[in-house]
Formats: C-alpha cells, sequence, structure tokens
C-alpha cells in the first residue's frame, strides 16, 4: 500500500471519526429507506393473479448435489406469490421405500393459489436394479415429456401478458413450467436429448421454463438455456447410509 493510499484512508477515518450521531444516524436510515420493506419486515398481501413483465428464460438445474428441486419449487412459490400461474409435471419422482406417496411439496403445493404439479413417474429408479420394471420407466418418461409438450403448446395457444386465473387448469396456459428431473430422462436415454431441444424451440417467448436432473453436464444446452446452474455435492449424508427424511427429502 502507498503512502499516499495510507494517507487518505487516515484522513477519512478522521473524516469520519467528526461526523456526528446525527449524520451516522441519517446515513442509516437512508439505508434503510434503499432497502425492499425500508428496513421493516412487509405484511404479506393478498395473492391475486397477475402476469409477470420479464418472464421467457429457460433455466437448468443439474449436479450431483442436493437442490436441484428444492431450488425449482422455491422459484415457484415466488412467482405464484405474486399471482403468476405455475405448473409443475415431474418426470421419473418415483423414489424408494423410505419415500411416501404424498410428499411434502405436494402439500404445500396445493395450499398455494396459482400453483399445481403432476407426477409421471413411479416407484424405483431407473437403471438400479430395486425391482421396478425398466420398461415402465421408459413408457412413463415418454408419455411424461408428450405432456410437456402438450402443456408447452398450451402456454403458446394462451395470452401469456394478460393474467391467468389461479385457479386455470394448466392447459389453459401456465407462466411458469417446471420439468423436474427431466434432465435425467434425457441423459439416461429415456427421452432424446434433441426433442429437449425442440421443446424448448417451440416455447412460446413469455413462458419461463425451468429444466431439473442429471448429474451429468447437459452440453447440449450451452447454446439455448439462458441460465445453467450446477449443484455440487461436497458431502452428503446418502453416502454414510443416511435415507431420505421427511421434511427434508420429501
Amino acid at each position: 500500500m502507498s503512502d499516499e493510499t495510507t494517507e487518505r484512508t487516515a484522513d477519512e477515518e478522521a473524516t469520519d471519526g467528526r461526523r456526528t450521531d446525527e449524520e451516522r444516524a441519517d446515513d442509516r436510515d437512508a439505508v434503510r429507506r434503499n432497502t425492499p420493506g425500508r428496513g421493516v419486515t412487509p405484511d404479506a398481501e393478498p395473492i391475486e393473479a397477475s402476469a409477470p413483465e420479464e418472464f421467457g428464460l429457460v433455466q437448468a438445474w443439474w449436479g450431483d448435489g442436493k437442490g436441484k428441486t428444492t431450488a425449482a419449487l422455491g422459484m415457484g412459490a415466488r412467482a405464484v406469490g405474486h399471482g403468476h400461474r405455475v405448473h409443475m409435471l415431474q418426470f421419473m419422482k418415483g423414489g424408494a421405500d423410505s419415500v411416501e406417496a404424498v410428499r411434502g411439496e405436494y402439500n404445500a403445493i396445493r395450499s398455494l393459489p396459482g400453483f399445481s404439479f403432476e407426477n409421471t413417474g413411479h416407484y424405483g429408479w431407473h437403471g438400479m436394479a430395486d425391482g421396478s420394471a425398466e420398461d415402465d420407466h421408459e413408457r412413463d418418461a415418454r408419455a411424461g415429456f408428450e405432456r410437456a409438450r402438450d402443456l408447452v403448446d398450451a402456454a403458446a395457444e394462451a395470452d401469456l401478458d394478460d393474467p391467468i386465473p389461479l385457479d386455470a387448469d394448466p392447459d389453459a396456459g401456465v407462466h411458469m413450467l417446471i420439468l423436474d428431473e427431466v434432465l435425467y430422462a434425457a441423459d439416461r436415454g429415456l427421452i432424446e436429448p434433441d426433442e429437449v431441444l425442440d421443446l424448448i424451440d417451440r416455447k412460446p417467448d413469455g413462458l419461463e421454463l425451468v429444466l431439473t436432473g442429471s448429474h451429468e453436464r447437459p452440453a447440449y444446452l450451452a447454446d439455448v438455456a439462458d441460465l445453467i446452474t450446477r449443484v455440487g455435492k461436497e458431502k452428503h449424508p446418502i453416502d454414510a447410509g443416511q435415507r431420505a427424511r421427511k421434511g427434508t427429502e420429501y
């Protein structure tokens, strides 16, 4: 550090020391005024249907860490909090015998106006030799993708610049479509990456499309996704034998 820099720092500290308590209080008030909520926790407002101003991006969440679906659910909750219509379609979300059929997120989604979901998976995981039939996984993944295409096409026919009734059927259009675990389905060859690209290509401009899943990098999305996030594992309790826990994993 140069002598000049040292002198400037000393001068600034001296100036700050001469500032009055009233001036410092004014600064704190200014910070509060420019903080969302102005430093005060805001009251929750009733959720009313509204159209988003800047939706339309493609997001992808992949990696070997925990939190991909959780992040997508969090965005969905935030969107419906502003009155936007959100739907989540889950691929391959079967789970093991330690996971109950009704999960916490399903109960939570049902209590949020404007949020809906459907699941095309079943017991077991593809390629895990857990007693579930591979043909069933492939059939369900294909059915899930066809359903995703229908939902994207329905959004294309809707006016996404207008509010969508919070209780509207997802076939009437949604502002945000979450395709949970679709990248796993593509990674495992249950659907083709080119089909995912085609789905993105046919997406209307105002639809926010969120894709999750896969421990393998979805390189085919590099030029078409606006946001790609890798969720990396440093340590996971499953490696120590911890099974899925109610309230955290399901």
